[in-house]
């Protein structure tokens, strides 16, 4: 059986020592300011974490693109040739039309090489909700399933990624055009908080309004705890967009709603973070299905 390399994107949001720890490659975005593109790094060589969100607390507005082509084509035909099959975990197509991409020219390159196998998998989150869908891909890798084996075993599982995100405002969203909701639910009130998840389609959907920061942080946390009812040991990831002291509160907040739960903080990279602005938080761990919200 051919070796298989799980691969995501700059919308994962994994961090260098994540991809190190579970041996996982990403393929870079980009981002787009006065015109100028800059590759969207996770390891941010291009902006550091405090310059890019202070541009966007400035008010300025940054874009972003979708993998391009000829990354996806570079990075395919090394691996490939390299004697390695290929998962493609992707940010939900309902987000980002890069696992489309992805689809089209894994399909022109595979005429190249018949007997390998490219799997373009919609992860139908994003952020490190993205991440942890990757997270779980690595772990039918090392169980030795073959690439379409992990497909199979990541599809149905999806919708047990759970995903809260506590929101300054929802501005930059509906910017982006990332958010879906009503016109009432989507209009900022001063003070709220809005909480939103990814659905069990894979749009962002606001939930919850709280009012204040302490109380968004404790919100999100009382629902994460909920998530990942019944799973020994859990691992809960944060993200987060410049909020540093916010983010260490939400870990201890954690520690102490869920027993034997590991913490991990890192940001939200540059492409989540241009369409959620800056001051967001979330928290995002594996458990009970998403489907549970009516929304």
């Amino acid at each position: 059986m051919r070796p298989v390399r799980i691969v995501t994107d700059t919308c994962s949001d994994l961090s260098k020592d994540l991809r190190e720890k579970y041996d996982i490659d990403y393929m870079m975005m980009n981002t787009i300011k006065d015109n100028k593109e800059t590759p969207a790094s996770l390891d941010w060589e291009f902006y550091g974490v405090k310059e890019f969100y202070d541009i966007l607390r400035d008010g300025e507005r940054v874009t972003t693109t979708m993998v391009p082509p000829a990354v996806f084509q570079k990075y395919f035909r090394e691996q490939l040739e390299k004697g390695n099959d290929i998962v493609y975990i992707a940010c939900s197509s309902k987000l980002s039309g890069s696992v489309n991409v992805g689809k089209v020219e894994a399909e022109a390159i595979l005429k190249d090489f018949p007997d390998a196998t490219i799997c373009c998998i919609d992860s139908i989150n994003a952020s490190m909700g993205e991440g942890v869908v990757a997270i779980k891909a690595t772990e039918f890798r090392d169980q030795g399933m073959s690439a379409k084996e992990i497909e199979e075993a990541i599809m149905p599982i999806r919708n047990n990624v759970n995903q809260f995100v506590a929101v300054d405002t929802l501005s930059a969203l509906r910017a982006a055009g990332r958010v879906t909701g009503s016109p009432e639910f989507l209009g900022n009130l001063l003070g709220v908080k809005p909480i939103i998840i990814s659905d069990k389609d894979g749009n962002n959907i606001p939930i919850k309004k709280v009012k204040g920061r302490f109380n968004s942080l404790n919100e999100i946390v009382s629902l994460t705890a909920e998530g990942v009812k019944g799973i020994e040991n859990p691992t809960v990831y944060i993200a987060h967009a410049d909020c540093d002291e916010d983010a260490e509160e939400a870990a201890e907040m954690l520690k102490e709603a869920i027993p034997g739960v590991t913490v991990h903080i890192g940001y939200i990279g540059p492409i989540i973070g241009a369409s959620i602005g800056a001051e967001a938080i979330g928290l995002f761990a594996y458990g009970s299905s998403i489907e549970r919200f009516s929304v």
